[in-house]
């Protein structure tokens, strides 16, 4: 930025800052101009001594310039009634007649249409009623006329420049509007990624830290008796904290950053294909589940699949936690509307076991069912037995609904 741009911006916002001020300058200029090209209109050197009058008038006309942002109305009225006056003072007249446009110029360009546009018509119409009433300007003298096109065009710059004011306001507005959606938006989808990764971390640490916490305990339990069950324990901890420690690398690959490229594409997410990984995982545990599957095993859609196998996965885990007997029984039903999952497991009879169902993991399988479309029913069924029962709708059903 030149040195000069630099001066005209230091400027621009000095106006902004003291709007008043400025007119007041604007006056004294657009007058000193004014006096200026009446003090050279005669040819001989008297002429352009100017009385004391002029500059009387002069002067006032800039304090009506100067206060047009205050009372734009007001200012009009009075630079247009004081033109009328000193009509017939020829030396007085080009004064307040500036003063009108510029305020007629700050009329339009501030109040209404409805206002500003009858307000100078009224004003324009007074001043050429004067110069031909009290003027005695003939009623077509171009000079005469002239002043109707000046205070027309002063009234129209006005006007354009409110509408782009206007214009340029909205513009402000709708990238303001358009800023505040977009962080909404990003702050939404911040939320729902926490809330999806906290979920997956649940999923897949309580799963596996329940199979370990089983496997460490009956370890410590043989560990004198028997070592070789004691190692077989200890084995599937080991199996258990390297399929934890993998499916957390999964679930924290998203927050890795975008430059990070140490690995391969990211995994896809588990589905009810790893079905029978998870059922040897849990059985490990200490929990035998009998499988039932009912109709035949259609390709789901990514996340109805992802929703399945987690929804599987906390069942079976709360029945390894809280259940009683060691069994659980899962079945899962395909049909072309809908996939269903049932899952039942004995309650353990001791009060002090907590009750399945009361943590976060049911809130989190209520919240994968309800993303997909899905319903889930879970509790006692009265008789010992506590049941999930969850049913995750196909494409073609969420089509229909």
């Amino acid at each position: 930025m030149s040195r000069w741009e630099r001066l005209g911006e230091r400027v621009r916002v000095g106006a902004l800052r003291h709007p008043q001020v400025a007119d007041a300058v604007l006056g004294v200029m657009i007058l000193a101009l004014v006096l200026g090209a009446t003090a050279v209109e005669g040819d001989d050197p008297e002429s352009h001594a100017l009385p004391a009058a002029a500059y009387a008038s002069a002067a006032a006309a800039a304090a009506v310039i100067a206060a047009r942002r205050l009372a734009p109305l007001s200012s009009l009225a009075v630079a247009t009634l004081a033109a009328a006056a000193t009509m017939a003072a020829t030396d007085v007249l080009p004064q307040f007649a500036a003063a009108a446009l510029v305020c007629a110029y700050t009329v339009t360009s501030r109040e209404r249409r409805h206002v500003a546009w009858p307000s100078v018509a009224v004003a324009v119409a007074v001043v050429y009623l004067a110069a031909v009433l009290v003027g005695g300007s003939p009623w077509q003298q171009p000079e005469t006329v002239t002043a109707l096109a000046w205070g027309g065009m002063a009234a129209a710059l006005g006007d354009a420049a409110q509408t782009r004011r206007a214009y340029l306001q909205a513009v402000l507005e709708r990238a303001r509007r358009a800023e505040h959606t977009r962080e909404e938006e990003a702050r939404r989808r911040v939320a729902e990624e926490r809330l999806r990764i906290a979920r997956e971390l649940h999923d897949v640490v309580a799963h596996h830290i329940a199979v370990i916490n089983v496997q460490a305990g009956v370890a410590s339990h043989v560990l004198t008796t028997k070592p070789e069950q004691a190692q077989e324990s200890l084995t599937a901890v080991r199996h258990a904290g390297r399929s934890v420690l993998e499916e957390l690398a999964t679930v924290l690959n998203v927050l890795r950053a975008p430059h990070d490229t140490t690995d391969t594409a990211e995994a896809p997410p588990p589905g009810l294909s790893r079905l029978d990984s998870l059922l040897t995982s849990v059985a490990a545990g200490g929990l035998r589940v009998e499988h039932v599957q009912e109709g035949s095993a259609e390709e789901l859609p990514a996340a109805v699949d992802h929703a399945a196998f987690r929804i599987v996965q906390e069942a079976l885990t709360n029945a390894q936690k809280h259940g009683a007997g060691g069994i659980a029984h899962l079945r899962i039903a395909y049909t072309k509307q809908d996939v269903h999952i049932c899952v039942d497991n004995p309650e353990a009879p001791h009060p002090s076991t907590p009750a399945p169902g009361s943590g976060h993991g049911v809130l989190g399988v209520r919240e994968r069912a309800a993303a997909v479309g899905g319903t889930v029913t879970f509790g006692n069924d009265g008789k010992g037995v506590f049941r999930l029962r969850a049913t995750l709708p196909t494409p073609s059903t969420r089509t229909m609904t």
